[in-house]
């Protein structure tokens, strides 16, 4: 871990990073790429040590109440957030000021603030996202080693469901010859209509290999399955897309269970609704005619 005083905290689209880097391994991570400029090593924690200050600073100055959200890059929920609390002091100030929040984690630590994201849902609204990847709880400990499992992850779905807190998942990355297949699609899906996800995101059945994170891929690739790295190289070269084989067929299996069972797959809809702020009263959205 290091500290750096930063010069501001939200982004344009009201993103915001409080920690860059992690400790999770997920082997396919897209931030150790080399586009991002990280200027240090990944699992090397940069802390933003002025976050919160300028947080508070710029929901102050706010014209207009908006959804904050932050995960995009850096999952916030790392080991290191149980012991700095910026995460919770930052929804403490996004409770205070009467903003919305959204947050993308693989982790069951969220879990500890439940309280402040039931607040914030009250009076706004607060919509978790939770990345699952496979079904199969001993890949998962291989794809995401240090991070809450797949179903330690669907207990924290469960948690949001009875909290009424809404939430939707990412279904990403499908790994090409890894976990391309119906039983892995189906078992994420039955998780989702369970837990009464509101959406599912999903960009295709595949992955994205860029400079940096490549390298790491692959070095991993080795480590875990033998002789899949060429695999790989032999089907796919040095392309960023890398689609599954069997993409069309299994993305038609995710429209038409989601669609059967109410979740909302649309992308672009899904966005939409993370990015529209909503003001209630007495716990009832208010209408835009009201």
């Amino acid at each position: 871990m290091h500290t750096i005083r930063a010069k501001g905290i939200l982004s344009a689209k009201n993103g915001m990073n409080l920690y860059c880097g992690c400790s999770h391994g997920c082997i396919y991570c897209d931030s150790r790429s080399k586009c991002y400029h990280m200027e240090h090593d990944f699992e090397d924690i940069e802390v933003k040590e002025n976050a919160i200050e300028l947080l508070e600073a710029a929901l102050r100055s706010k014209r207009k109440k908006c959804m904050i959200g932050t995960g995009s890059m850096t999952d916030p929920y790392i080991p290191l957030e149980m012991e700095l609390g910026n995460v919770r002091k930052a929804l403490s100030l996004i409770d205070t000021y009467g903003f919305g929040f959204t947050v993308i984690t693989k982790s069951n630590r969220i879990l500890r603030d439940i309280d402040l994201l039931k607040k914030i849902n009250e009076k706004t609204k607060c919509v978790v996202q939770m990345t699952l990847t496979t079904y199969d709880e001993a890949l998962c400990r291989k794809l995401e080693p240090n991070v809450s499992t797949t179903q330690e992850r669907f207990e924290v779905l469960l948690a949001l469901r009875d909290a009424e807190i809404p939430t939707v998942v990412w279904l990403s990355p499908i790994l090409p010859f890894i976990n391309d297949d119906e039983q892995n699609i189906f078992g994420i899906l039955d998780m989702c209509i369970k837990a009464g996800v509101y959406g599912v995101i999903c960009f295709g059945m595949g992955l994205t290999l860029r400079d940096g994170n490549r390298e790491y891929f692959y070095q991993q690739l080795d480590r875990l399955f033998p002789g899949m790295k060429e695999r790989y190289i032999q089907t796919y070269g040095t392309s960023y897309m890398l689609g599954s084989p069997r993409g069309r067929e299994l993305m038609g299996l995710f429209h038409e269970t989601c669609e059967r069972n109410g979740i909302v797959h649309d992308n672009e809809q899904i966005f939409s609704y993370l990015q529209t702020f909503e003001e209630k009263q007495n716990g009832q959205q208010l209408s835009l005619w009201d």
